[in-house]
């Protein structure tokens, strides 16, 4: 008999709802904490976090990529996590342009959408094939080299503002 294929650890069964519940909860912090009165629009964390400066996005991004990593743990797999991605990633490299990436940031809600993915795949999870351990890493470094890219792109257009108004 074949050996069986090393995937990423799962969680136990019985750990998916409450795990389910914490990234659900965690999605609505990040995307939709406070709704507007008489609207559908929602406020959240990430947003609010995107309007500080340099390190905003990074702990947007940050905080989106715990989603990832339990979605990897309750073995998703490796496309969808990679559409998962694709989220974070528009999110945050849309969120280091002045003003308009914040209000991007309103209306794209990337950890609700992240958590609709996994909703998804918790239907029917015998259809897919969990993501490897070494894709998860690849994943999570990619995520923190984005993160690591939203705080120096900021800081390195600064400075050549700066130097084009100092003539510098």
């Amino acid at each position: 008999m074949s050996q069986p294929s090393r995937r990423f650890s799962t969680i136990d069964p019985e750990a998916k709802a409450p795990t389910l519940k914490r990234l659900r909860q965690l999605s609505r912090l990040l995307d939709k904490a406070i709704i507007i009165p008489g609207t559908r629009v929602g406020i959240g964390l990430d947003p609010i976090l995107g309007l500080i400066p340099v390190g905003g996005d990074f702990l947007g991004v940050m905080l989106s990529a715990y989603i990832i990593l339990e979605s990897a743990r309750l073995g998703v797999p490796a496309r969808t996590l990679g559409r998962m991605v694709f989220n974070i990633i528009i999110d945050g490299l849309a969120g280091t342009a002045p003003v308009l990436g914040d209000l991007f940031d309103f209306a794209w809600t990337a950890n609700e959408r992240n958590v609709r993915l996994l909703e998804e795949y918790l239907r029917f999870p015998s259809q897919n094939q969990s993501a490897n351990k070494w894709f998860v890493f690849a994943v999570l470094i990619g995520l923190l080299f984005v993160a690591i890219v939203l705080v120096a792109l900021p800081v390195i257009i600064m400075r050549l503002l700066w130097g084009a108004l100092t003539g510098s």
